[in-house]
C-alpha cells in the first residue's frame, strides 16, 4: 500500500452511506489533491482494525469527520492513533465537534478542530501543517465559504459508490427557519450553489450511471425557480430506476411546482416532510413556523394526485407537549395517509438553543449520544420509555412497507390509531421483551396472535391480509402457521378474503 500525506476518513452509520463532507474537503485541496486519499469505514468495524488500516497509509495528517452516530467509536480510534503515532497530526471536523468542543474527550486527544463549513479552511490548514507551520490555537473557526468558490465534489464518487451506495447532492446550504432543536437553525441564510455548474455536475453523475440522488438541502422548495429547474432537468432524463429524495418545506407547494411534480411516475420522487408537532403553541415555543391548514392540503394533494412517496417526521418530547398532544398529532398525521411516519424522540444536539427551555420544562437529556430526552415536566421517564418502544415498533410495523394492509386492522373506525398502536407496543414488549432482532416471520406471527386473540378479528381475514402483505415484495412462500386459515388454489395457498392494499389510514 502506497503512502499519502493527507488521509481523510470517518465512520459512516452504514456501508451504503457515503461521507459527503469529506468529498468536499478532498475536492478543494487544490494542488494537495494528489497527495491525499479518502478511506471510509462504518460504525460496525472494530476501532483497532480501523487504526491498523489508517496507519498502513503512513499519513502525516489525518482528517476525521465526527458525527452524533460515530462519536463513541471515533473517540476510541483517535485515542489509539495518538498512542501509537503521536507524530501524526489529527484534525477533527463535523457537527459533533463544532459546538461545545472544549469539554469533549475526543477533542482533547486531537491536534486541531475545524468548526463549521471547512471546505476551504481544511486545505489551508493542511498547507500550513505540511510546510511545518503550526497554528497557535487548537480550535479553528471556518468562515462561511463563498459557494461560487467551492469546488463541487461529485467526481470524487467512484464507480463502486455509484453502483452500491447513497449518492448525496445539494443545490443549496442553510435553512430559512429557526427551529430550536435543529443545528440548521444556526445556519442562516440559505445560499445557492451556482445552478449551471450544479446541473453540469448532475449531468456528469448521470452519464456515469447514477440513478439515485438524495438531496440534502434543508428546504429544497424554498426557491421555486431553482427547484422547478432541477425537477425539469431530471424529468428530461426519466428512466427506470431513477429515484430522487428531497426535503421540502411542508406548507410551500404552489401550482407552478405541483404541475411538474404531477409528471413524475410513482416510485421516482420521495419527499421528506418535517412536521415535528401539530401543536401550534409548542411550535411557537420552539420557533417553528408553519401553516397547518396549507400543510395538510399539500399532503392531501401529494397523496391523491401524484406518485410521490411521503416520508413524514414527528418529534416526541418537545417542551410543553404532553402525551395527549403527541397522540393527537400522530392521529392527525395518520389521517393524511403518508407512506411513512418517522417518530423520533427529541435530542439535545450540541449548540442548539433548545437548552433555553431546560429549567422551565425540567428537560433531562441523556449525556450519551444521541442525547435523547429522558424525561421532562410533562412526560416522566417510564412514559418516555414506552414512547421509545412505540417509535421502534411503529418503524417495524408501520413504516417498512411490510404490513400496508395489516396495519389499519390494528384500530377500528373511530378509534385513536395512537392508542391502538400504544396498546400493541405494550403487548409486544410484554410478550417478547425486546425491540430488535425480530425476524419478519416472527413479527408476522406476533401480529396474527395479537389481531386474533387480543383485538380480536376473524382469523381468516387476518391471515389473508398478512399473506398478501408477506407476498407483496414477490415472496412465494406462506408462513406455515397461516396455512390452515387459507384456501388452497391451483397455485397453492391463497388468501381466502380479498382486499385492496392501501396505505395506513384512520
Amino acid at each position: 500500500m502506497t503512502g499519502c500525506d493527507i488521509l481523510l476518513t470517518t465512520l459512516n452509520a452504514k456501508y451504503r452511506h457515503t461521507a459527503f463532507g469529506l468529498r468536499y474537503l478532498l475536492a478543494n485541496l487544490g494542488e494537495l489533491r494528489e497527495r491525499a486519499r479518502l478511506v471510509e469505514f462504518d460504525i460496525h468495524q472494530r476501532p483497532l482494525d480501523i487504526v491498523e488500516r489508517l496507519l498502513a497509509h503512513q499519513p502525516r495528517v489525518i482528517g476525521l469527520g465526527v458525527y452524533i452516530w460515530n462519536l463513541v467509536p471515533a473517540t476510541e480510534v483517535v485515542a489509539l492513533l495518538k498512542k501509537l503515532r503521536p507524530d501524526v497530526l489529527l484534525v477533527l471536523g463535523g457537527p459533533e465537534v463544532s459546538y461545545e468542543s472544549g469539554e469533549q474527550p475526543i477533542v482533547q486527544w486531537a491536534d486541531y478542530v475545524v468548526t463549521g463549513e471547512a471546505d476551504l479552511r481544511f486545505g489551508e490548514l493542511c498547507r500550513d501543517l505540511l510546510a511545518g507551520r503550526r497554528p497557535p490555537g487548537k480550535v479553528l473557526v471556518a468562515d462561511l465559504p463563498d459557494l461560487a468558490r467551492v469546488a463541487l465534489p461529485y467526481t470524487e464518487y467512484d464507480a463502486r459508490d455509484l453502483a452500491e451506495r447513497m449518492i448525496y447532492v445539494e443545490a443549496s446550504r442553510g435553512c430559512p427557519f429557526e427551529c430550536e432543536f435543529c443545528l440548521s437553525s444556526l445556519d442562516i441564510p440559505v445560499r445557492q450553489f451556482p445552478l449551471p455548474e450544479f446541473l453540469a455536475a448532475m449531468e456528469g453523475l448521470w452519464q456515469r450511471g447514477a440513478r439515485r440522488f438524495k438531496f440534502v438541502d434543508r428546504a429544497f422548495n424554498l426557491n421555486l425557480n431553482v427547484s422547478r429547474t432541477i425537477l425539469e432537468f431530471f424529468l428530461a432524463r426519466l428512466t427506470p430506476g431513477l429515484f430522487l429524495h428531497f426535503e421540502m418545506v411542508p406548507d410551500r407547494l404552489p401550482e407552478s411546482l405541483r404541475e411538474v411534480v404531477r409528471r413524475f411516475p410513482p416510485g421516482t420522487l420521495q419527499f421528506e416532510v418535517g412536521i415535528q408537532t401539530f401543536n401550534p403553541q409548542v411550535a411557537q415555543r420552539i420557533q417553528r413556523r408553519q401553516n397547518y391548514a396549507q400543510l395538510e392540503e399539500n399532503l392531501r394533494f401529494l397523496r391523491l394526485h401524484t406518485g410521490v412517496h411521503l416520508h413524514t417526521d414527528l418529534i416526541f418530547g418537545l417542551p410543553g407537549e404532553d402525551l395527549a398532544s403527541m397522540a393527537a398529532g400522530f392521529d392527525r398525521l395518520i389521517a393524511l395517509e403518508p407512506q411513512e411516519i418517522q417518530v423520533g424522540i427529541l435530542k439535545r444536539l450540541r449548540g442548539t438553543p433548545i437548552v433555553r427551555h431546560d429549567a422551565e420544562w425540567q428537560m433531562v437529556y441523556s449525556p450519551l449520544p444521541p442525547y435523547e430526552m429522558l424525561q421532562n415536566r410533562l412526560v416522566d421517564f417510564a412514559t418516555l420509555q414506552r414512547l421509545r418502544r412505540f417509535a421502534r415498533f411503529w418503524d417495524l410495523v408501520g413504516n417498512r412497507g411490510d404490513f400496508v394492509e395489516t396495519t389499519p386492522m390494528l384500530w377500528s373506525r373511530g378509534e385513536s390509531p395512537f392508542a391502538a398502536f400504544w396498546a400493541l407496543a405494550d403487548w409486544l414488549q410484554a410478550t417478547i421483551g425486546r425491540q430488535h432482532a425480530i425476524a419478519l416471520p416472527r413479527l408476522v406471527e406476533l401480529l396474527f396472535t395479537y389481531l386474533t386473540q387480543v383485538k380480536p378479528h376473524d382469523a381468516r381475514a387476518v391471515a389473508a391480509a398478512l399473506t398478501r402483505d408477506y407476498r407483496r415484495p414477490g415472496r412465494r412462500e406462506v408462513p406455515p402457521f397461516l396455512r390452515p386459515y387459507l384456501a388452497v388454489g391451483a397455485g397453492g395457498f391463497v388468501p381466502s378474503v380479498s382486499a385492496t392494499p392501501r396505505a395506513t389510514q384512520a
